[in-house]
């Protein structure tokens, strides 16, 4: 994935870092203050490091800040295996235990907050808070088909997870006009979507294995055992926790929000007027005084 100088500037030092053989990319930033929470940021569906672009450079001012491109997305290695949250979850936790080693905040944005979501209630010790911008809930897609049309839908779905098919779709979905039209759905702000995202967004769709990537994302996420379901993972914690969501959010339903905050009191719940499904790159100016007001207070 080519990345030019300037977005090098903006999203810290990358490296390399192999994991279970695959090749992965990470970014890190180091703040003059040493005494705060290391931050790990977690991107979502379709997305990379690139896309706190306009957060990693205010939030490691004064925090020691990581980026992973998790596997199968961004420069990380388009891998043909049976991926989950829990596969990230793992990646995430090795890498906390090679690089960090002390306990972080960990900060996603949809699949991504799931990430964290699973990985702090797996791994209590590594994970001191949580950030969630926009939380999808997998097991809520599987209820809301009838029983009865859960064969149809699955058959429908297996057609168009169809290695052959995807690969040709995808020789048109990474076309600029085409990711620019899917960043239409996920942001409000129209003036958001520049040419400098649609190219961190469709870059990735260029790489070897990228098509079997795809294949194999889309028949993972269809499965029960993709994830855990967020509404019972919530109620467990027991950390402080941010729930940010657009409340213009059109990718994961914004009514959501206030029944999974109600779920924990240890939840602080900010709707956020007017943003989509990405409110760090949406809106990064109102983002980031959110972050590190809510960071400032709780640790």
């Amino acid at each position: 994935m080519t990345i030019n100088q300037l977005w090098q500037q903006r999203i810290g030092n990358q490296r390399d870092w192999v994991w279970r053989g695959w090749q992965t990319r990470y970014s890190y930033t180091r703040a003059d203050i040493n005494s705060n929470t290391p931050l790990i940021l977690l991107h979502g569906f379709g997305a990379a490091i690139e896309h706190w672009r306009n957060n990693i450079p205010i939030l490691g001012q004064e925090y020691h800040v990581y980026a992973l491109d998790l596997l199968g997305f961004g420069a990380s290695r388009k891998a043909n295996t049976n991926y989950s949250v829990y596969l990230w979850v793992e990646q995430v936790h090795d890498f906390w235990q090679t690089f960090i080693g002390e306990p972080v905040v960990l900060v996603g944005n949809s699949i991504g907050s799931l990430v964290c979501l699973t990985a702090a209630a797996t791994y209590p010790e590594m994970v001191k808070g949580i950030v969630m911008l926009s939380l999808p809930d997998v097991s809520i897609r599987q209820e809301m088909i009838p029983g009865w049309l859960q064969p149809i839908v699955s058959t429908l779905e297996n057609l168009v997870a169809s290695p052959l098919l995807l690969k040709a779709l995808l020789k048109i979905l990474r076309k600029p006009p085409i990711i620019k039209r899917w960043a239409g759905v996920a942001y409000q702000d129209k003036t958001a979507i520049t040419d400098e995202l649609v190219e961190i967004l469709s870059s990735p769709a260029y790489d070897e294995g990228s098509d079997k990537t795809l294949s194999a994302l889309f028949k993972s996420v269809r499965q029960p055992q993709f994830a855990p379901p967020a509404k019972e993972v919530l109620p467990k914690l027991n950390i402080p926790m941010l729930l940010i969501w657009g409340n213009q959010d059109r990718m994961v339903p914004p009514n959501l929000a206030p029944i999974f905050a109600a779920l924990n009191p240890q939840i602080q719940y900010i709707e956020m007027e007017q943003v989509g499904h990405c409110p760090h790159d949406e809106c990064p100016e109102k983002f980031n005084r959110i972050l590190l007001d809510w960071l400032r207070t709780s640790y």
